[in-house]
């Protein structure tokens, strides 16, 4: 990994001190004894498994957990972070990685924007419209945002999950905070958004700001940060500095020895077409798409918000109609009005968005993963425990989900392991076409390969793996099949043993339309052979 910070610094002081830092939840110790120093001028990476206890960390430097033990100390003072606006007094903003929870409904873009200016004591009630609009602009302009005043006048609530990343995060900057928590702030960003915050991240950093950043890309803290924490089962496991041993990083993180590269995988071919699309538009001003999904193999489908990779999912799962064209399932007519139907069918959806689509807050482990299955859970209509113990037992088990049991609140475990109760629960039905939209959002490289296993296994038992990602890097891991969609065409269709890694990235910039040959998803003639890149 390259492209290392230019004019690196030290951190000048330390902002925020955690001394013998810990959380418990009753018995069970979450963090222990964490001893670390956030420093001015510095941009601190924050790495740990899904479960690691980074989250927990996050809540009580924000103040969003206030049962914490050990002493929190902001320029040398010892506090106490009580609640969320006692942190924001004293400097410390946090951007979560529950975008919707910083969301008000009802409320504009704008008014969203400065929020704070309408709360009690911000002078909420003299803010007028055009005042609101005129200090949301600067707002808009700190990240040099797309957003003109039409846009800066819809409900908050209507945005997409990128752009309600982005008005958080600008939301959180405008209060000039000491220290900014961002945790896995470029999830949902397109390629571009996310250099514009890295710019701005390194601004700040060079004036002086504290910043935290949890990610699991790699590539992001090899490009951003100065240094690096490393939590293992609740303890500091690693403090590092530039340049960083990413072999050591992974071993401290995952406690053993692992790989960076993984080991090329045999590339299958599948057998038939599962399901057929057939002059189906993806996007209003797109034109029609012809598509394959076959049996037997993972097909990759690669593309930037707004490419129309969800569109093409939520279809075939009967989340959204066709506006033209027609579906194939196994050779016969599919038109699904309903998830429902497509679910009896044996098609399954992991939507993009798993706070609002993929979980049910409040419910348990195993209520989570048997809900769309409760007609063999419950012969009769009478639920049977037992059946639903046991098909969650074997999530939890095959995707190690850290979880105090099957009986947990999903809402106790972190974004990482709900994600793998999300994905275990569809994958567990043993479907015939699984839809996989941005599965690895939040998910430590441990998780991600579990993940993938499991989704390569459905394939190599016969049935048919979708894995849609607007990273290169996860497609090209996993896929045998690529497919690269640009503005709802496809720009690229081929085995992954017929392309080399600078096609795919051609493709997806749009830079470059494959050949028929590839288009058509046949091996080329003495191809090269694939290109596995670090995770």
């Amino acid at each position: 990994m390259t492209n290392p910070i230019s004019n690196l610094r030290g951190g000048d002081r330390a902002v925020v001190s955690l001394e013998a830092l810990s959380v418990s939840y009753g018995p069970n110790r979450v963090l222990e004894h964490i001893d670390a120093e956030l420093a001015s001028g510095e941009i601190t990476a924050l790495l740990g498994t899904n479960g690691a206890g980074k989250s927990t960390l996050i809540k009580a430097l924000s103040g969003a957990n206030p049962q914490y033990t050990g002493v929190v100390r902001v320029d040398g003072s010892v506090v106490r972070l009580a609640t969320p606006t006692d942190a924001v007094k004293l400097g410390i903003s946090t951007v979560h990685q529950k975008v919707a929870d910083g969301i008000v409904p009802g409320l504009t873009v704008a008014e969203n924007l400065v929020l704070s200016d309408l709360a009690p004591g911000g002078g909420g009630l003299f803010v007028g419209r055009r005042s609101t609009l005129a200090r949301a602009r600067e707002v808009v302009r700190t990240l040099e945002l797309p957003w003109d005043d039409r846009f800066l006048g819809h409900d908050a609530a209507r945005l997409g999950i990128s752009d309600a990343q982005l008005l958080v995060l600008a939301r959180a900057l405008r209060s000039k905070p000491r220290l900014l928590i961002l945790d896995e702030p470029t999830s949902a960003l397109t390629a571009p958004e996310v250099e514009r915050l890295f710019v701005v991240l390194r601004r700040l950093r060079d004036q002086g700001l504290a910043i935290l950043y949890v990610s699991h890309r790699f590539g992001e803290i090899e490009t951003l940060a100065d240094r690096a924490l490393v939590l293992r089962d609740g303890r500091l496991a690693l403090d590092a500095r530039r340049p960083f041993d990413w072999h050591a990083l992974l071993e401290q993180m995952l406690g053993r020895r692992t790989d960076l590269v993984l080991a090329p995988v045999d590339v299958r071919r599948g057998t038939e077409a599962v399901v057929s699309v057939r002059g189906v538009p993806l996007l209003p001003t797109s034109a029609p798409i012809d598509l394959d999904i076959r049996s037997g193999e993972v097909l990759g489908i690669l593309g930037l918000i707004g490419a129309g990779k969800t569109e093409l999912a939520e279809t075939i799962a009967g989340a959204r109609p066709a506006a033209s064209g027609t579906l194939e399932l196994g050779g016969e007519a599919y038109a699904p009005k309903h998830p429902d139907e497509a679910i009896r069918a044996g098609v399954v959806l992991v939507p993009e968005d798993r706070q609002a689509q993929g979980i049910l807050p409040g419910w348990s482990v195993a209520h989570n993963v048997t809900v769309p299955f409760l007609r063999e859970a419950s012969p009769f209509g009478v639920l049977r425990r037992g059946r639903e113990t046991a098909r969650a037992t074997v999530v939890v088990d095959e995707l190690g989900v850290v979880t105090a049991g099957v009986d947990a609140s999903i809402d106790d475990l972190s974004g990482g392991n709900q994600q793998k109760v999300v994905v275990g629960r569809w994958l567990s039905g043993g479907p015939r076409v699984a839809l996989l939209d941005e599965p690895f959002r939040g998910v430590d490289i441990g998780a991600r390969r579990e993940i993938g296993a499991r989704l390569r296994r459905l394939a190599a038992d016969g049935g048919a793996g979708v894995l849609l990602s607007s990273d290169v890097d996860e497609i090209i891991e996993l896929a045998d099949r690529i497919v690269v969609l640009v503005d709802g065409d496809v720009l690229l269709d081929a085995y992954a043993d017929g392309v080399g890694r600078e096609l795919v990235v051609a493709s997806l910039l749009g830079t470059t339309r494959a050949d028929r040959s590839v288009r058509s998803a046949d091996p080329l003639p003495d191809a090269e052979s694939r290109n596995e890149d670090p995770a």
